[in-house]
């Protein structure tokens, strides 16, 4: 009889063990899948992303602003530090 009792705990144990594995990986999976710590860096690598959109357009505005107006100016006062002849 107590072997049949021994028995009979082993396998209580094991199903017991067997079910804690189950809910274990449960909320493992439950967490994974709640875990917010990966959006850090996708927010990061948009972030980065407006701030490089930004700044091209700023550049390109800039480059629009100075070709209509400081270059041709330029152009003309280098000319007339090299022009000799008059």
């Amino acid at each position: 009889m107590k072997k049949l009792w021994k028995a009979i705990k082993g396998i209580k144990n094991r199903v017991k063990q067997f079910w804690n594995t189950i809910k274990t990986a449960g909320y493992r999976a439950k967490f994974a899948v709640a875990n917010r710590r990966g959006e850090s860096s996708v927010s990061t690598a948009v972030t980065i992303l407006t701030a490089v959109v930004l700044g091209a357009l700023i550049l390109v505005g800039l480059y629009a602003l100075l070709k209509d107006q400081v270059l041709p100016t330029l152009a003309d006062k280098i000319e007339e530090l090299f022009d000799y002849a008059d």
